[in-house]
Protein backbone atom coordinates (compact mmCIF):
# COMPACT_ATOMS: atom_id res chain seq x y z
CA UNK A 1 0.00 0.00 0.00
CA UNK A 2 1.23 3.47 -0.85
CA UNK A 3 2.03 6.23 1.62
CA UNK A 4 -0.50 8.39 -0.22
CA UNK A 5 -3.24 5.88 0.60
CA UNK A 6 -2.13 5.81 4.24
CA UNK A 7 -2.10 9.62 4.38
CA UNK A 8 -5.63 9.86 2.95
CA UNK A 9 -6.95 7.25 5.37
CA UNK A 10 -5.26 9.04 8.27
CA UNK A 11 -6.96 12.27 7.14
CA UNK A 12 -10.34 10.52 7.07
CA UNK A 13 -9.88 9.04 10.53
CA UNK A 14 -8.78 12.35 12.04
CA UNK A 15 -11.92 14.04 10.72
CA UNK A 16 -14.45 11.21 11.00
CA UNK A 17 -13.06 10.15 14.37
CA UNK A 18 -10.19 10.97 16.68
CA UNK A 19 -7.28 9.51 14.72
CA UNK A 20 -6.06 5.95 14.31
CA UNK A 21 -2.93 3.91 14.92
CA UNK A 22 -0.72 2.81 12.05
CA UNK A 23 -2.04 -0.74 12.40
CA UNK A 24 -5.65 0.43 12.13
CA UNK A 25 -4.81 2.64 9.14
CA UNK A 26 -3.21 -0.29 7.33
CA UNK A 27 -6.25 -2.48 7.99
CA UNK A 28 -8.59 0.18 6.71
CA UNK A 29 -6.51 0.87 3.57
CA UNK A 30 -6.63 -2.86 2.83
CA UNK A 31 -10.43 -2.71 3.07
CA UNK A 32 -10.61 0.35 0.82
CA UNK A 33 -11.51 4.01 1.29
CA UNK A 34 -15.17 3.89 0.24
CA UNK A 35 -15.78 0.72 2.26
CA UNK A 36 -14.32 2.46 5.30
CA UNK A 37 -16.60 5.45 4.73
CA UNK A 38 -19.62 3.15 4.63
CA UNK A 39 -18.51 1.42 7.83
CA UNK A 40 -18.19 4.78 9.58
CA UNK A 41 -21.59 5.93 8.28
CA UNK A 42 -23.30 2.82 9.63
CA UNK A 43 -22.13 2.66 13.24
CA UNK A 44 -24.89 0.26 14.25
CA UNK A 45 -22.96 -2.47 12.39
CA UNK A 46 -20.11 -2.15 14.90
CA UNK A 47 -20.18 -3.39 18.50
CA UNK A 48 -21.82 -0.94 20.89
CA UNK A 49 -19.98 0.74 23.71
CA UNK A 50 -19.59 -1.62 26.67
CA UNK A 51 -21.62 0.51 29.04
CA UNK A 52 -21.85 -2.22 31.68
CA UNK A 53 -18.05 -2.36 31.87
CA UNK A 54 -17.82 1.41 32.18
CA UNK A 55 -20.33 1.40 35.02
CA UNK A 56 -17.96 -0.71 37.14
CA UNK A 57 -15.44 2.12 37.12
CA UNK A 58 -17.79 5.11 36.95
CA UNK A 59 -20.48 4.31 39.47
CA UNK A 60 -23.15 6.99 39.33
CA UNK A 61 -21.60 8.76 36.34
CA UNK A 62 -24.42 8.01 33.92
CA UNK A 63 -27.32 10.23 34.97
CA UNK A 64 -25.17 11.29 37.89
CA UNK A 65 -25.58 14.33 40.08
CA UNK A 66 -22.08 15.68 39.46
CA UNK A 67 -20.97 17.41 36.28
CA UNK A 68 -17.36 16.05 36.28
CA UNK A 69 -18.60 12.46 36.46
CA UNK A 70 -21.08 13.07 33.64
CA UNK A 71 -18.44 14.72 31.47
CA UNK A 72 -16.02 11.88 32.17
CA UNK A 73 -18.67 9.36 31.15
CA UNK A 74 -18.89 10.89 27.68
CA UNK A 75 -15.13 11.38 27.32
CA UNK A 76 -14.62 7.70 28.21
CA UNK A 77 -17.08 6.76 25.51
CA UNK A 78 -15.20 8.83 22.91
CA UNK A 79 -11.95 7.08 23.82
CA UNK A 80 -13.39 3.56 23.98
CA UNK A 81 -15.89 3.59 21.12
CA UNK A 82 -15.68 1.37 18.07
CA UNK A 83 -18.07 3.80 16.37
CA UNK A 84 -15.87 6.90 16.02
CA UNK A 85 -18.07 8.88 13.61
CA UNK A 86 -21.07 8.44 15.88
CA UNK A 87 -19.24 10.21 18.71
CA UNK A 88 -17.65 12.80 16.39
CA UNK A 89 -21.06 13.71 14.97
CA UNK A 90 -22.49 13.92 18.49
CA UNK A 91 -19.68 16.32 19.38
CA UNK A 92 -20.43 18.29 16.20
CA UNK A 93 -24.09 18.75 17.10
CA UNK A 94 -23.18 19.58 20.70
CA UNK A 95 -20.91 22.29 19.30
CA UNK A 96 -23.69 24.07 17.39
CA UNK A 97 -26.95 23.01 19.11
CA UNK A 98 -25.50 24.19 22.39
CA UNK A 99 -26.73 23.72 25.90
CA UNK A 100 -24.62 24.36 28.98
CA UNK A 101 -24.88 23.01 32.49
CA UNK A 102 -23.90 26.42 33.89
CA UNK A 103 -27.49 27.52 33.24
CA UNK A 104 -29.37 24.22 33.18
CA UNK A 105 -27.74 23.23 36.50
CA UNK A 106 -28.75 19.63 36.02
CA UNK A 107 -26.06 17.28 34.60
CA UNK A 108 -28.37 14.35 33.98
CA UNK A 109 -30.70 16.53 31.89
CA UNK A 110 -27.77 17.71 29.77
CA UNK A 111 -26.63 14.11 29.38
CA UNK A 112 -30.08 13.04 28.22
CA UNK A 113 -29.75 15.69 25.51
CA UNK A 114 -26.37 14.28 24.43
CA UNK A 115 -27.94 10.84 24.13
CA UNK A 116 -30.70 12.35 21.99
CA UNK A 117 -28.10 14.00 19.74
CA UNK A 118 -26.32 10.67 19.40
CA UNK A 119 -29.53 8.90 18.35
CA UNK A 120 -30.13 11.47 15.61
CA UNK A 121 -26.52 12.28 14.73
CA UNK A 122 -26.64 10.67 11.28
CA UNK A 123 -30.38 10.79 10.85
CA UNK A 124 -32.94 13.29 9.61
CA UNK A 125 -32.28 16.89 10.64
CA UNK A 126 -35.99 17.70 10.86
CA UNK A 127 -36.45 14.89 13.38
CA UNK A 128 -33.44 16.07 15.35
CA UNK A 129 -34.86 19.59 15.56
CA UNK A 130 -38.21 18.18 16.64
CA UNK A 131 -36.68 16.38 19.59
CA UNK A 132 -34.40 19.32 20.35
CA UNK A 133 -37.44 21.62 20.58
CA UNK A 134 -38.93 19.28 23.16
CA UNK A 135 -35.68 18.71 25.04
CA UNK A 136 -35.91 19.96 28.66
CA UNK A 137 -32.26 21.07 28.69
CA UNK A 138 -32.85 23.30 25.66
CA UNK A 139 -36.19 24.51 27.01
CA UNK A 140 -34.38 25.71 30.14
CA UNK A 141 -31.26 26.96 28.39
CA UNK A 142 -33.12 29.12 25.86
CA UNK A 143 -35.95 30.08 28.21
CA UNK A 144 -38.87 28.56 26.34
CA UNK A 145 -40.48 27.67 29.68
CA UNK A 146 -40.87 31.46 30.01
CA UNK A 147 -42.50 31.75 26.56
CA UNK A 148 -46.21 32.27 27.14
CA UNK A 149 -49.33 33.14 25.19
CA UNK A 150 -49.57 36.91 25.25
CA UNK A 151 -46.09 37.30 26.77
CA UNK A 152 -43.57 35.73 24.42
CA UNK A 153 -39.92 35.08 25.17
CA UNK A 154 -37.96 35.30 21.91
CA UNK A 155 -34.80 33.46 22.97
CA UNK A 156 -35.58 30.02 21.51
CA UNK A 157 -37.28 31.41 18.41
CA UNK A 158 -34.34 33.70 17.72
CA UNK A 159 -31.59 31.12 18.19
CA UNK A 160 -33.53 28.53 16.18
CA UNK A 161 -33.31 30.88 13.20
CA UNK A 162 -29.97 32.54 13.88
CA UNK A 163 -27.79 29.62 15.01
CA UNK A 164 -29.61 26.35 14.34
CA UNK A 165 -31.08 26.78 10.86
CA UNK A 166 -31.00 29.82 8.56
CA UNK A 167 -28.40 32.23 9.87
CA UNK A 168 -28.47 36.02 10.20
CA UNK A 169 -29.77 37.93 7.18
CA UNK A 170 -32.32 35.36 6.07
CA UNK A 171 -35.26 36.29 8.30
CA UNK A 172 -36.79 39.38 9.92
CA UNK A 173 -37.48 40.41 13.49
CA UNK A 174 -41.16 39.73 12.81
CA UNK A 175 -40.25 36.17 11.83
CA UNK A 176 -38.54 35.74 15.21
CA UNK A 177 -41.66 36.94 17.03
CA UNK A 178 -43.98 34.74 14.99
CA UNK A 179 -41.78 31.69 15.53
CA UNK A 180 -41.76 32.41 19.25
CA UNK A 181 -45.57 32.61 19.29
CA UNK A 182 -45.70 29.20 17.62
CA UNK A 183 -43.64 27.64 20.41
CA UNK A 184 -45.69 29.03 23.31
CA UNK A 185 -46.85 26.27 25.64
CA UNK A 186 -43.80 24.08 24.91
CA UNK A 187 -42.29 23.56 28.34
CA UNK A 188 -41.35 20.83 30.82
CA UNK A 189 -43.34 19.20 33.60
CA UNK A 190 -43.07 20.57 37.13
CA UNK A 191 -40.45 18.94 39.29
CA UNK A 192 -40.00 18.48 43.03
CA UNK A 193 -37.50 20.61 44.95
CA UNK A 194 -33.87 19.54 45.01
CA UNK A 195 -34.01 18.79 48.72
CA UNK A 196 -34.85 16.31 50.11
CA UNK A 197 -35.51 14.47 46.83
CA UNK A 198 -32.12 15.15 45.19
CA UNK A 199 -31.87 15.11 41.41
CA UNK A 200 -34.83 14.38 39.17
CA UNK A 201 -35.58 13.65 35.52
CA UNK A 202 -37.28 16.36 33.50
CA UNK A 203 -39.92 15.62 30.86
CA UNK A 204 -41.41 17.68 28.05
CA UNK A 205 -44.94 18.99 28.48
CA UNK A 206 -47.20 20.78 26.03
CA UNK A 207 -49.73 23.14 27.59
CA UNK A 208 -52.48 23.87 25.04
CA UNK A 209 -54.00 26.59 27.22
CA UNK A 210 -50.69 28.48 27.09
CA UNK A 211 -50.27 28.09 23.32
CA UNK A 212 -51.01 30.98 20.98
CA UNK A 213 -53.18 29.33 18.36
CA UNK A 214 -53.78 32.50 16.38
CA UNK A 215 -52.84 33.11 12.77
CA UNK A 216 -49.18 33.88 12.14
CA UNK A 217 -47.11 35.11 9.22
CA UNK A 218 -43.72 33.42 9.03
CA UNK A 219 -41.24 33.67 6.15
CA UNK A 220 -44.05 34.91 3.90
CA UNK A 221 -46.43 32.07 4.78
CA UNK A 222 -49.68 32.45 6.75
CA UNK A 223 -51.40 29.98 9.01
CA UNK A 224 -52.21 28.98 12.57
CA UNK A 225 -48.73 27.61 12.93
CA UNK A 226 -47.46 25.62 15.88
CA UNK A 227 -43.81 24.77 16.58
CA UNK A 228 -43.76 21.75 14.28
CA UNK A 229 -45.05 23.85 11.41
CA UNK A 230 -42.21 26.33 11.96
CA UNK A 231 -39.67 23.49 11.84
CA UNK A 232 -41.22 22.11 8.64
CA UNK A 233 -40.81 25.51 7.03
CA UNK A 234 -37.25 26.28 8.14
CA UNK A 235 -35.66 22.92 7.32
CA UNK A 236 -36.60 23.18 3.65
CA UNK A 237 -35.15 26.66 3.20
CA UNK A 238 -32.08 26.90 0.92
CA UNK A 239 -30.56 29.21 3.54
CA UNK A 240 -30.78 26.39 6.11
CA UNK A 241 -29.16 23.97 3.69
CA UNK A 242 -26.23 26.35 3.12
CA UNK A 243 -25.93 27.19 6.83
CA UNK A 244 -25.71 23.54 7.93
CA UNK A 245 -23.40 22.78 5.00
CA UNK A 246 -20.99 25.53 6.05
CA UNK A 247 -21.01 24.23 9.62
CA UNK A 248 -20.13 20.77 8.31
CA UNK A 249 -17.33 22.15 6.14
CA UNK A 250 -15.96 24.12 9.09
CA UNK A 251 -16.01 21.13 11.45
CA UNK A 252 -14.95 18.31 9.12
CA UNK A 253 -12.95 19.90 6.28
CA UNK A 254 -11.16 23.18 7.03
CA UNK A 255 -11.39 26.03 9.51
CA UNK A 256 -13.74 28.91 8.70
CA UNK A 257 -14.25 32.19 10.57
CA UNK A 258 -16.69 31.90 13.45
CA UNK A 259 -20.42 32.13 12.73
CA UNK A 260 -20.91 35.88 13.43
CA UNK A 261 -18.60 36.65 10.49
CA UNK A 262 -20.50 34.49 7.98
CA UNK A 263 -22.95 37.18 6.76
CA UNK A 264 -19.96 39.30 5.74
CA UNK A 265 -17.36 36.64 4.81
CA UNK A 266 -17.86 34.19 1.93
CA UNK A 267 -17.14 30.49 2.51
CA UNK A 268 -13.60 29.26 2.02
CA UNK A 269 -14.91 26.87 -0.65
CA UNK A 270 -18.31 27.98 -1.91
CA UNK A 271 -18.55 25.10 -4.39
CA UNK A 272 -18.07 22.56 -1.59
CA UNK A 273 -20.75 24.22 0.52
CA UNK A 274 -23.12 24.07 -2.45
CA UNK A 275 -22.45 20.35 -2.93
CA UNK A 276 -23.29 19.66 0.71
CA UNK A 277 -26.34 21.93 0.63
CA UNK A 278 -27.66 20.10 -2.45
CA UNK A 279 -27.12 16.74 -0.74
CA UNK A 280 -29.07 18.02 2.28
CA UNK A 281 -32.07 19.12 0.22
CA UNK A 282 -32.08 16.24 -2.26
CA UNK A 283 -31.91 13.61 0.48
CA UNK A 284 -34.74 15.14 2.48
CA UNK A 285 -32.37 16.44 5.21
CA UNK A 286 -30.69 13.04 5.74
CA UNK A 287 -27.34 13.65 7.42
CA UNK A 288 -25.93 10.23 6.52
CA UNK A 289 -26.34 11.12 2.85
CA UNK A 290 -24.74 14.52 3.38
CA UNK A 291 -21.74 13.01 5.20
CA UNK A 292 -21.34 10.39 2.47
CA UNK A 293 -21.14 13.20 -0.08
CA UNK A 294 -18.62 15.03 2.12
CA UNK A 295 -16.20 12.17 2.80
CA UNK A 296 -16.24 10.89 -0.80
CA UNK A 297 -15.79 14.34 -2.35
CA UNK A 298 -12.69 15.61 -4.10
CA UNK A 299 -12.67 18.71 -1.90
CA UNK A 300 -12.39 16.56 1.25
CA UNK A 301 -9.67 14.33 -0.18
CA UNK A 302 -7.62 17.22 -1.56
CA UNK A 303 -4.23 17.44 0.16
CA UNK A 304 -4.66 21.20 0.59
CA UNK A 305 -7.15 20.56 3.42
CA UNK A 306 -5.04 17.91 5.17
CA UNK A 307 -3.95 19.45 8.48
CA UNK A 308 -6.06 22.53 7.68
CA UNK A 309 -7.89 22.46 11.01
CA UNK A 310 -6.61 23.25 14.49
CA UNK A 311 -7.47 20.33 16.75
CA UNK A 312 -10.08 21.09 19.34
CA UNK A 313 -9.08 20.35 22.95
CA UNK A 314 -11.33 17.30 23.00
CA UNK A 315 -9.64 16.03 19.83
CA UNK A 316 -6.24 16.57 21.47
CA UNK A 317 -7.20 14.65 24.61
CA UNK A 318 -9.18 11.82 23.00
CA UNK A 319 -6.82 11.45 20.02
CA UNK A 320 -3.76 11.25 22.28
CA UNK A 321 -5.36 8.69 24.59
CA UNK A 322 -6.31 6.55 21.61
CA UNK A 323 -2.79 6.92 20.16
CA UNK A 324 -1.08 5.72 23.33
CA UNK A 325 -3.93 3.24 24.04
CA UNK A 326 -4.69 4.57 27.49
CA UNK A 327 -8.26 4.35 28.86
CA UNK A 328 -9.28 2.17 25.92
CA UNK A 329 -10.69 -0.07 28.64
CA UNK A 330 -12.54 2.08 31.18
CA UNK A 331 -10.77 2.80 34.44
CA UNK A 332 -10.94 5.46 37.15
CA UNK A 333 -9.41 8.87 36.54
CA UNK A 334 -11.08 9.90 33.29
CA UNK A 335 -12.86 12.80 35.04
CA UNK A 336 -9.54 14.59 35.55
CA UNK A 337 -8.82 14.42 31.84
CA UNK A 338 -11.98 16.39 31.13
CA UNK A 339 -10.39 19.14 33.19
CA UNK A 340 -7.31 18.94 30.96
CA UNK A 341 -9.49 19.71 27.94
CA UNK A 342 -10.98 22.56 29.98
CA UNK A 343 -7.53 24.03 30.57
CA UNK A 344 -7.12 24.02 26.78
CA UNK A 345 -10.41 25.90 26.36
CA UNK A 346 -13.16 23.30 25.85
CA UNK A 347 -15.28 22.02 28.71
CA UNK A 348 -17.80 19.61 27.22
CA UNK A 349 -21.41 19.91 28.41
CA UNK A 350 -20.64 23.48 29.40
CA UNK A 351 -19.95 25.69 26.34
CA UNK A 352 -19.39 29.40 27.02
CA UNK A 353 -22.56 30.51 25.21
CA UNK A 354 -25.23 29.35 22.78
CA UNK A 355 -22.73 30.13 20.00
CA UNK A 356 -20.58 27.26 21.23
CA UNK A 357 -16.82 27.49 21.17
CA UNK A 358 -14.84 29.80 18.90
CA UNK A 359 -12.74 27.23 17.09
CA UNK A 360 -9.86 27.28 14.60
CA UNK A 361 -6.97 29.53 15.52
CA UNK A 362 -8.97 30.84 18.46
CA UNK A 363 -8.25 27.56 20.24
CA UNK A 364 -4.63 28.68 20.54
CA UNK A 365 -3.15 31.14 22.99
CA UNK A 366 -0.04 31.03 25.16
CA UNK A 367 -1.81 29.30 28.04
CA UNK A 368 -3.81 26.77 26.02
CA UNK A 369 -0.79 25.90 23.86
CA UNK A 370 1.29 25.09 26.95
CA UNK A 371 -1.52 22.90 28.27
CA UNK A 372 -1.78 21.09 24.93
CA UNK A 373 1.94 20.41 24.61
CA UNK A 374 2.36 19.36 28.23
CA UNK A 375 -0.63 17.00 28.10
CA UNK A 376 0.51 15.24 24.94
CA UNK A 377 4.20 15.16 25.90
CA UNK A 378 3.47 13.53 29.25
CA UNK A 379 1.58 10.69 27.59
CA UNK A 380 3.60 10.01 24.45
CA UNK A 381 6.75 10.11 26.57
CA UNK A 382 5.45 7.27 28.76
CA UNK A 383 7.06 4.26 27.13
CA UNK A 384 4.97 1.86 29.24
CA UNK A 385 1.85 2.81 27.28
CA UNK A 386 0.81 0.04 24.83
CA UNK A 387 0.49 2.47 21.90
CA UNK A 388 3.95 3.91 22.53
CA UNK A 389 5.39 0.40 22.82
CA UNK A 390 3.84 -0.42 19.44
CA UNK A 391 5.59 2.59 17.91
CA UNK A 392 8.91 1.55 19.47
CA UNK A 393 8.52 -2.02 18.18
CA UNK A 394 7.66 -0.86 14.66
CA UNK A 395 10.68 1.42 14.61
CA UNK A 396 12.96 -1.37 15.81
CA UNK A 397 13.03 -3.35 12.56
CA UNK A 398 16.82 -2.98 12.34
CA UNK A 399 19.50 -3.11 15.01
CA UNK A 400 20.84 0.28 13.88
CA UNK A 401 19.10 3.32 12.43
CA UNK A 402 20.27 6.66 11.07
CA UNK A 403 18.97 9.77 12.80
CA UNK A 404 16.97 10.97 9.73
CA UNK A 405 15.31 7.56 9.31
CA UNK A 406 14.49 7.46 13.00
CA UNK A 407 12.87 10.91 12.96
CA UNK A 408 10.94 10.15 9.77
CA UNK A 409 9.76 6.87 11.29
CA UNK A 410 8.43 8.64 14.38
CA UNK A 411 6.62 11.22 12.22
CA UNK A 412 5.12 8.49 10.09
CA UNK A 413 3.79 6.51 13.05
CA UNK A 414 2.11 9.45 14.80
CA UNK A 415 0.52 10.78 11.59
CA UNK A 416 1.86 10.38 9.08
CA UNK A 417 2.88 13.94 9.89
CA UNK A 418 4.80 16.32 7.62
CA UNK A 419 6.63 19.08 9.46
CA UNK A 420 8.74 22.00 8.26
CA UNK A 421 12.33 21.36 7.24
CA UNK A 422 13.65 23.54 10.04
CA UNK A 423 11.73 21.55 12.66
CA UNK A 424 12.77 18.25 11.09
CA UNK A 425 16.42 19.33 11.06
CA UNK A 426 16.16 20.26 14.75
CA UNK A 427 14.77 16.82 15.58
CA UNK A 428 17.55 15.11 13.63
CA UNK A 429 20.18 17.23 15.38
CA UNK A 430 18.68 16.27 18.74
CA UNK A 431 18.89 12.58 17.89
CA UNK A 432 22.45 12.88 16.61
CA UNK A 433 23.53 14.55 19.86
CA UNK A 434 22.51 11.37 21.69
CA UNK A 435 24.85 9.21 19.65
CA UNK A 436 24.19 6.17 17.44
CA UNK A 437 20.84 4.39 17.65
CA UNK A 438 21.53 0.74 18.39
CA UNK A 439 19.52 -2.16 19.81
CA UNK A 440 22.13 -4.87 20.14
CA UNK A 441 22.10 -5.07 23.93
CA UNK A 442 19.41 -4.78 26.59
CA UNK A 443 20.86 -1.46 27.69
CA UNK A 444 20.77 -0.13 24.14
CA UNK A 445 17.18 -1.30 23.67
CA UNK A 446 16.15 0.49 26.87
CA UNK A 447 17.94 3.63 25.66
CA UNK A 448 16.25 3.31 22.26
CA UNK A 449 12.83 3.24 23.92
CA UNK A 450 13.67 6.26 26.07
CA UNK A 451 14.90 8.25 23.07
CA UNK A 452 11.81 7.31 21.08
CA UNK A 453 9.62 8.71 23.83
CA UNK A 454 11.68 11.89 23.90
CA UNK A 455 11.38 12.44 20.13
CA UNK A 456 7.63 11.83 20.33
CA UNK A 457 7.46 14.52 23.01
CA UNK A 458 9.31 16.95 20.77
CA UNK A 459 6.98 16.15 17.88
CA UNK A 460 4.05 16.95 20.17
CA UNK A 461 5.52 20.44 20.59
CA UNK A 462 5.55 21.13 16.85
CA UNK A 463 3.01 23.41 15.23
CA UNK A 464 1.94 20.67 12.85
CA UNK A 465 0.93 18.26 15.63
CA UNK A 466 -1.73 20.74 16.76
CA UNK A 467 -3.51 20.48 13.41
CA UNK A 468 -5.87 17.77 12.23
Amino acid sequence: MSEKDIALMAHLMRRAGFGASREELERRVANGYEATVEELLNPEQQPPWEEDLARRHHIGARYGNGLPETQGWWLQRMVSTKRPLEEKMTLFWHSILCTGNAKVDHPQTVQVQIEMLRRHCLGNYRELLGDLSRDPAMIIYLDNRDNHKGAINENWGRELLELFTMGVGNYTEDDVKEASRAFTGWTHKPFPPLYPFQRYFLEFEYKPDDHDDGEKTFLGQRGRFNGDDILDIVVRQPATARFIARHLYNFFVADEPHVPAWPHTPPRDGAAVNILADAYLQSGYDMRSVMRALFNSDFFKDESVHYAKVKSPVEVVVGTLRLVEDYITPKPGIDALVTQAGYMGQMILNPPSVEGWHAGKEWINSGSLSSRVNFVAERVGDTTMPGVQNIINRLATESRMSAPDFVDGCLELVGPLTIGEQARAALIAHVEQGGPLSRDTEEQRSDFARRTGRVLQLIAATREYQFA
